[in-house]
């Protein structure tokens, strides 16, 4: 079992950034992949980045290359989604999850465990 919380979330206006934390409990966090995934108003979750175990290997949405940066810290048990030069398009219930297999990966099915999501709002 994982337990997955994020926090961080808020109102932006278009061109700046928030910071995104996940802090997690239970299983050992340095043996899990942890992702991102956002799900706008009206459309389906969709993946937004990954992380290896290690954190040796990040994976990014083309929509979001280049202006976010996803990182862990193993020995706080966190992950972080640095969001820069965010646009209205960014806006979102952004969440954070965790797959206890290996290789990171943008599939949704993949991933077992899930935070409760935090609110990114982008104003133009």
């Amino acid at each position: 079992q994982v337990q997955l919380v994020e926090s961080g979330g808020g109102l932006v206006q278009a061109g700046g950034s928030l910071r995104l934390s996940c802090a997690a409990s239970g299983r050992t966090f340095s043996r899990v992949v942890v992702g991102w995934f956002r799900q706008a108003p009206g459309k389906e979750r969709e993946f937004v980045a990954a992380i290896s175990w290690s954190g040796g290997r990040t994976y990014y949405a083309d929509s979001v290359k280049g202006r976010f940066t996803i990182s862990r810290d193993n020995v706080k048990n966190t992950a972080s989604l640095q969001m820069n030069s965010l646009k209205p398009e960014d806006t979102a219930v952004y969440y954070c999850a965790a797959d206890v297999n290996y290789s990171p990966t943008f599939q949704e099915s993949a991933y077992e465990y899930w935070g409760q999501g935090t609110q990114v709002t982008v104003s133009s």
